[in-house]
């Protein structure tokens, strides 16, 4: 029998969706809640990266995506500091409407006592603003500065520091904003508990608890750990490879799904990929870490912006509709002997298939935000063993979250992508003409075959 996409339990997964209520749960970079639901009709949501290259640490490019995990480029080059480098750029949307980045601004090798700033209105063009000299006495390297907005408002940039008489030995401070404009910023104040060698700190809160993933330098694992303050003490839980996420691991970055998971960013730089793995249990395990499409091989070290967007599909619930292949437009979905197939219906085809490539939009089972779809006989479409197949609802949250699908921007004008709500970054997607949920691999080609567009129903 064919394995089901490997997730964490639905026990699991229900006790880490109550564990965050979107009021309580602050994202770092995030300037307000975390959103942890489906998109509303007509809204997409977007997520947003400005890593450097791989192949150039003097320029970024920024990316977007709608899911998380395929990337595709906005603008290559979009910012090019007046003069040093940039590396590690960490950004974030602040309450004027300017998205802002902090970054590295000399490469590895040399002295490098600033941190940098720059700033945007629209993530495309980008203005230098000012080099930050940290002020730390005998300070010979300033390190991988990540915004933090704490659930207070006020906003934080963590920073790994080390001093001349043992360069290479790091410690996460913080600098705390004392104006609106982002100019000036408190003295900086050692993470307690984390302690020395320790690089790339990055936190989020849930509820009144900070977590905290950083890298070890001697071990080269990304270790975890938690504090009631922000400035600590901080005890770190988990260490060397307790997530299944290897060694020489660095850059981790957070940012929470439209289902409530969380998906930790990681720079696989001792293999050269870029990772992305999952959790449903507030931090407790992690799916296996996989490299991600498109960027991986080509970004470095970045973190994430989560926002809801105006502009995504639109799609009226309540009503019945046909789909049409978007790359195979004489084919549309069609249950047969329970399972969804995608064979050519025409004007010349027969009531019971018509009849058959008719279904009932209805708000998601799971999330209402996303949808659910009925055939005639009033059974749902789910995946099961990849497969998409229609079954009676049994009334089980297992029943709803299979049968709730995502929304996303198909590669065709008025066409849509349906993400499966439970397993995050697989999409129904026609195979030899049968509908499967496979996970994306960031391809031109499986974005035609998962994108379908709503037609009037057949009957």
């Amino acid at each position: 029998m064919t394995t089901r996409p490997p997730a964490p339990s639905r026990r699991t997964l229900l006790r880490a969706m109550a564990a965050l209520p979107a009021s309580a749960v602050l994202m770092g970079g995030l300037p307000g809640a975390a959103f942890a639901a489906a998109p509303p009709s007509g809204s997409a949501t977007r997520y947003t990266i400005v890593p450097f290259l791989n192949s150039n640490d003097g320029t970024v490019n920024v990316y977007q995506s709608d899911d998380a995990l395929d990337f595709r480029l906005l603008k290559s080059s979009a910012y090019t500091p007046p003069s040093n480098r940039i590396r590690d750029a960490s950004i974030f949307k602040h309450t004027n409407g300017y998205y802002y980045i902090t970054y590295t601004t000399h490469t590895w090798q040399d002295a490098s006592t600033t941190i940098g700033f720059a700033r945007s209105s629209d993530r495309v063009n980008w203005t230098f603003l000012y080099d930050y000299t940290v002020p730390i006495t005998n300070l010979s390297r300033a390190w991988a500065p990540e915004w933090f907005v704490d659930s207070d408002g006020s906003v934080n940039v963590i920073v790994s520091c080390s001093v001349t008489s043992d360069e290479w030995i790091f410690t996460p401070y913080l600098l705390k904003a004392t104006n609106s404009a982002l100019t000036t910023w408190s003295s900086p104040v050692a993470l307690s508990g984390i302690g020395s060698n320790h690089i790339d700190t990055f936190l989020v809160k849930i509820g009144s608890t900070y977590h905290a993933f950083t890298k070890n330098e001697t071990t080269k694992y990304i270790e975890y750990a938690t504090a009631s303050s922000l400035t600590g003490p901080y005890t770190i839980s988990r260490t060397g490879d307790w997530a299944g996420w290897g060694s020489y691991r660095e850059g981790p970055a957070l940012v929470q799904l439209d289902n409530g998971a969380w998906r930790l960013f990681f720079d696989g730089y001792g293999d050269g990929k870029y990772y992305y793995s999952d959790s449903y249990d507030t931090f407790a395990t992690w799916s296996a870490p996989a490299a991600l499409p498109v960027v991986s091989g080509t970004a470095r070290h970045f973190t994430v912006i989560k926002e809801t967007v105006t502009g995504g599909p639109s799609l009226a619930r309540n009503v019945t509709r046909s789909f049409q292949s978007a790359n195979y437009s004489t084919r549309y979905w069609q249950t047969q002997s329970s399972l969804l197939n995608l064979p050519v219906v025409t004007s010349s085809s027969t009531t019971a298939e018509k009849t058959a490539s008719t279904f009932t939009v209805v708000a998601g089972l799971a999330d209402s935000g996303g949808y659910s779809f009925r055939d005639s006989s009033g059974n749902y479409l789910r995946h099961w063993d990849f497969r998409a197949r229609f079954d009676a609802n049994d009334g089980t949250s297992t029943f709803a979250k299979d049968a709730t699908f995502i929304a996303r921007t198909g590669t065709a004008s008025g066409s849509i992508r349906f993400e499966s709500y439970n397993y995050p970054g697989y999409y129904l997607r026609h195979y030899s003409y049968q509908l499967r949920v496979d996970r994306s691999d960031g391809t031109d080609t499986f974005r035609q075959d998962s994108s379908f567009t709503p037609v009037t129903a057949w009957a």
